[in-house]
């Protein structure tokens, strides 16, 4: 649709139908490439309006990497019930991580391909919401351990360095995973999500038995 053809609509309708074109056109062409007139005319509306709503290129790419990162972050905190056991939880955060990563997978490319290599201030936006995933999968991490303690009547021999480290391979391995995914003809999200669960459970069971691998 044109912009002369565009219809008159609420802002806040507008302004998402402008955001939506722009994590589209920066998902797919990265930031440098994507130009003002390109999301535009994919909006349908005049390029002097989404200036008008979003001001410049960089204040809009801005408000994508965060608009991507709240809807990630909702995404997996929602799905994750408390009372659920330690590894359902985990599975939960997991399988929801990846459908929203194969849902939305221009939005994904924003926050893991173009935020991180166009350079600041996007890359710290991108480390933020890092820190704020690995800060919950840390807590996971944690609530397993508590768990394992409330079971066995011992303190799993894992240091909070310990669990912070676990938590940061773990992210780092959710989101390469992630991009091969959706690269993958045929992978579905929980196909995804077992791949990752296999590996990492079995590997945080040994250790909150115990059974922690040594170089000897």
């Amino acid at each position: 649709m044109g912009a002369t053809k565009a219809k008159r609509m609420p802002r806040e309708v507008r302004e998402q139908q402008m955001m939506d074109a722009a994590v589209q056109t920066f998902g797919r062409r990265g930031y440098r490439a994507a130009s003002m007139d390109d999301i535009a005319e994919l909006a349908g509306v005049s390029k002097p309006l989404v200036y008008l709503y979003l001001n410049s290129k960089e204040e809009l790419f801005t408000a994508c990497i965060r608009r991507e990162a709240a809807a990630l972050l909702d995404a997996v905190r929602g799905a994750v019930e408390p009372g659920l056991p330690a590894d359902r939880q985990l599975w939960a955060g997991l399988a929801a991580f990846f459908t929203h990563t194969a849902e939305n997978p221009d939005g994904w490319s924003v926050l893991h391909r173009q935020a991180r290599t166009t350079g600041e201030p996007f890359a710290a936006e991108v480390v933020a919401l890092r820190g704020e995933v690995v800060a919950f999968v840390t807590g996971l991490i944690g609530a397993a351990a508590r768990e394992t303690l409330a079971a066995t009547d011992r303190a799993p021999d894992l240091a909070e360095r310990d669990v912070a480290g676990l938590a940061q391979a773990l992210v780092g391995a959710a989101e390469s995973l992630a991009g091969w995914a959706n690269e993958t003809p045929g992978m579905t999200a929980k196909e995804t999500a077992a791949t990752l669960m296999n590996f990492a459970w079995a590997g945080l069971g040994n250790l909150m038995d115990g059974r922690g691998w040594s170089p000897g």
